[in-house]
């Protein structure tokens, strides 16, 4: 489905225009420099800043709206042919998980999760984290790159290395966030169903805590809480809070 860039931004031309862009640039400035601020800030200025993040992202959302479709949450993105279409992201990662998961069980090290209840409900807790990190890099920071870049190619590539560098210093969290924010961000321009790429997030980020052990990626932490973790091997030297509004600072098994 094709979208004029009328439809895309929902402004004008002109001096129009032009506010909205520097609004865009505001808007995404502020945005990401509070989550990396609060991804670097130890407690408890981590929580105010949390809070302060996802507040400066609901409030420029809901003036900047430009109708559930364009976001990726309208209906057609649940049901319907464009969402029958978009089922096929679960199912991938579906299938990529269930290749991870029997290596990693044939190799023996596979984190298995502490009891069947245990790991449904953190597996939906994770979910609902999974669908506010694809809502922040398709719908906060993707659609304004595309209004303030020349090119959706760009504007793909750009979203995509902000998604990682949040998830720095881990290098194998910034490696499999670059790949997959682009890969979101690709898929979201063709079928704009948030949605399926929240629930493909899900399975992925669940796969991962359960197929590498929790000191190889120090239990899925970004930021101060990286640094702070694992002295020399050891175990967790302190406990973060959500590390950042992109990724959740425990991972979503509970390793220990």
């Amino acid at each position: 489905m094709r979208l004029v860039r009328s439809e895309i931004t929902g402004r004008g031309s002109g001096d129009a225009a032009g506010v909205g862009r520097r609004r865009d640039l505001v808007d995404l400035g502020v945005g990401y420099g509070l989550i990396l601020g609060m991804v670097w800030t130890p407690h408890p200025w981590q929580e105010i800043l949390y809070f302060t993040a996802l507040a400066w992202v609901v409030a420029s959302t809901w003036v900047s709206f430009a109708g559930w479709k364009v976001l990726g949450l309208g209906s057609s993105g649940r049901v319907g042919s464009e969402g029958l279409r978009s089922l096929w992201v679960i199912g991938g990662a579906l299938v990529v998980a269930l290749g991870a998961v029997l290596v990693a069980a044939r190799m023996d090290t596979l984190n298995r999760p502490h009891g069947t209840w245990l790991f449904v409900k953190t597996f939906w807790g994770y979910t609902v984290w999974s669908f506010l990190q694809q809502f922040l890099l398709q719908d906060f920071v993707l659609l304004r790159l595309l209004r303030l870049l020349p090119s959706k190619r760009m504007a793909v590539l750009v979203a995509a290395g902000m998604f990682a560098m949040a998830h720095l210093p881990s290098p194998i969290l910034t490696a499999l966030t670059l790949v997959w924010g682009g890969v979101a961000c690709w898929l979201f321009l063709r079928q704009r169903n948030v949605y399926a790429l929240g629930m493909a997030h899900a399975i992925l980020g669940v796969c991962l805590a359960m197929v590498v052990p929790g000191h190889v990626d120090r239990d899925m932490r970004v930021g101060l809480g990286y640094l702070r973790s694992y002295p020399g091997g050891q175990g967790p030297l302190i406990r973060s809070a959500p590390a950042d509004v992109w990724v959740m600072a425990d991972e979503p098994l509970g390793r220990r």
